[in-house]
């Protein structure tokens, strides 16, 4: 049997937190979902995912503040931005910065499964 793949989403919508962990399951993806990036960093097992899906904007600390602590730790995951902002200048930094893709929402079901395969593949 293939080992199943560890998604985390990190988003403070209530309704994304919800929505795409279903979808990512009927993909076969074991998925846990945080409302912040505290809460995620919280989580012992943490380190054990293989790709982050990271809304853009969060109160506190952002999804890139949290992607470039990942990396200040030593913890290299793969990461695919999501944003409710299509002018967000965040996002070729993020880019630049070693993230898979960044999904502007509202985005397709094909967008968020292409991109976490691409983040698997990547990472």
């Amino acid at each position: 049997m293939a080992e199943r793949k560890l998604v985390s989403v990190v988003d403070d919508d209530e309704s994304v937190r919800e929505s795409l962990p279903e979808l990512l399951k009927s993909y076969g993806f074991d998925v846990q979902a945080f409302a912040s990036p505290d809460e995620f960093l919280a989580w012992p097992a943490h380190a054990n995912v293989d790709c982050l899906l990271l809304d853009v904007a969060m109160p506190g600390m952002t999804g890139p503040e949290l992607h470039q602590e990942l990396v200040r730790r030593g913890e290299a995951v793969p990461v695919v931005f999501i944003t409710a902002h299509s002018d967000d200048k965040a996002l070729p930094e993020a880019i630049r910065r070693g993230a898979v893709a960044c999904l502007i929402k509202p985005f397709t079901e094909a967008a968020v499964v292409e991109a976490v395969a691409a983040a698997f593949a990547r990472g």
